[in-house]
This record gives C-alpha cells, sequence and structure tokens, in this order.
C-alpha cells in the first residue's frame, strides 16, 4: 500500500468515521462532554435522574447507571449557562416627589444558582427577573425627592436589590450586582425648559461678571484720578513757596538778581 493511500485512509478515518462513531456513541448514551462553564441536568419521565457539574468528559453508565441508555431516547437533557450574565434595563418609568416624570436605567449581574429551580419553578425565569427589576425599581424609587433621586443612586441600587433578590432565588436565579446606572428627564418640553434656565442663569452669571469687572475697573481708575488730582493740587500749593524761596535766595546778591531779572525781560519781549 502506498503511502497516498495510506494517507487516504487516515484522513478518511480521522475525519469522517470517528466523528460518527463518536455521535453514536454518544446518542447511545456511553458519554458525555460538560464545557467549561456549563451544566448537564438529565430529566427521564418527568424526574430528574442526574446532573453532570464538573466540566470534562463522563461516563453516563457510572453517572445514571441503567437509565444513561433511555435518556438520550426518551428522556430530555437540558444544558445550562453557568456563568453570569448581565442586562440593562432602560428608562423605567418613575415619577419624584415634586411630579417629575423620570426615567432610571439600571444594571444588573445574574447567574443561575439552582439548575433544578431555574428548569421547573418558572417558564421564563429570565423574562421574570426582568420584569421584577423593573417593578422593583418603579415601586421602590418612585415618589422620592427629586434632589435625592439624582444624588444618591448607590443607595437606590441597594434597594432595588434587597426588593429583587428573595424573589430571584426562588426561581433558581441569584442576582449579583445592581447598579442604578443613568437618571434622566423623560418630559421633552421639561428638558427644554432646563436647558433654557440654565442659559439664562449663565448669561446672567457672565452679564454680572462682566459688570462686577467693569465697576472694578472704574473703581480703580477713579481712585488713580482721585491721587493724581490730590498730587497736583499739592504741587501747585507748594510752587509758590518753592518760587519765593528761590526768589529771596537770588536777592541777597544784587548783581545776580539784576542780570536775572534783565533775563526774564528779555524772554518776555521774545515770545
Amino acid at each position: 500500500m502506498s503511502a497516498f493511500s495510506v494517507a487516504i485512509f487516515t484522513f478518511v478515518g480521522l475525519f469522517i468515521f470517528v466523528p460518527i462513531i463518536g455521535g453514536l456513541i454518544r446518542v447511545f448514551g456511553l458519554y458525555a462532554i460538560v464545557q467549561e462553564g456549563t451544566r448537564h441536568v438529565y430529566v427521564l419521565f418527568g424526574n430528574v435522574v442526574g446532573i453532570l457539574e464538573e466540566p470534562g468528559l463522563h461516563l453516563l453508565w457510572l453517572e445514571l447507571g441503567w437509565r444513561a441508555l433511555l435518556v438520550n431516547w426518551m428522556g430530555q437533557r437540558h444544558v445550562l449557562d453557568m456563568r453570569m450574565d448581565q442586562e440593562y434595563l432602560r428608562s423605567a418609568p418613575v415619577n419624584s416627589e415634586e411630579g417629575a416624570p423620570m426615567g432610571i436605567g439600571v444594571w444588573y449581574e445574574m447567574f443561575i444558582s439552582d439548575p433544578i429551580a431555574y428548569l421547573f419553578k418558572n417558564a421564563d425565569p429570565r423574562g421574570s427577573l426582568r420584569a421584577n427589576v423593573s417593578n422593583s425599581t418603579v415601586r421602590c424609587l418612585s415618589n422620592m425627592p427629586l434632589g435625592e433621586m439624582l444624588e444618591t443612586r448607590h443607595k437606590m441600587s441597594r434597594t432595588v436589590r434587597a426588593e429583587v433578590s428573595p424573589k430571584s432565588a426562588e426561581w433558581g436565579y441569584m442576582l449579583g450586582s445592581v447598579y442604578i446606572r443613568k437618571v434622566h428627564f423623560r418630559d421633552a418640553g421639561m428638558i427644554r425648559q432646563i436647558e433654557e434656565k440654565v442659559v439664562n442663569r449663565l448669561r446672567q452669571v457672565t452679564s454680572a461678571i462682566r459688570q462686577d469687572g467693569a465697576n472694578q475697573v472704574s473703581v480703580i481708575t477713579s481712585t488713580a484720578e482721585r491721587e493724581a488730582a490730590v498730587e497736583f493740587a499739592r504741587a501747585a500749593a507748594m510752587r509758590p513757596t518753592i518760587v519765593g524761596a528761590a526768589l529771596n535766595e537770588i536777592a541777597r546778591d544784587p548783581e545776580v538778581a539784576e542780570v536775572l531779572f534783565e533775563l526774564l525781560e528779555t524772554e518776555n519781549l521774545l515770545k
């Protein structure tokens, strides 16, 4: 047999016959493969006959006994995702104590804690949890003061979680973190009014700052002008005294005084 023929038979055996044989063995209930983060629940004749929790290869004959041959044909196998999941509810409608229509966005985490309760106690546990979170948000957070609603999101988150957790545990869900992510106004007209008030207030503040600056400049200017006028008046008042003292000093020498007066007279004539 040539190397090419061996390669062909190996390819056919590995990629065609082996998966077919493995699938038939799995259908007959000889083994099951549990992926990481999943759990297999086997139900036969309305009863839970086995739960595979650990990831890896499991021999169903050892886990379920004689039921392994029947469970894949006459029973059911539920594969549950046990990993933590999260969801975000947008704009749950509530009203503040002042009557303002508000919307609250709630983000929460959940994971399956009890597979049997998850499968058999509620037909739609995920939808029921979503509705319960929404209803609890509306029920617990309505009629709160608007200021408290906008500032105490951590307290509001704990309130919603305490309200929802007991009921979700009955359905096999464990509620993780709950966080009030967004609080906003729902009325478009109110939003426009708030925007207009904020813009007007900013204009008033800007105008007040500009006017205050102009007033301070005026005060500084007037103070400087007043001080300058005082100094000029003081200099004007001192000028005769200084000039008189200088003339008295010159008058002590008649020759110097005569020459000075001649120069002054000549200067006046030239003008």
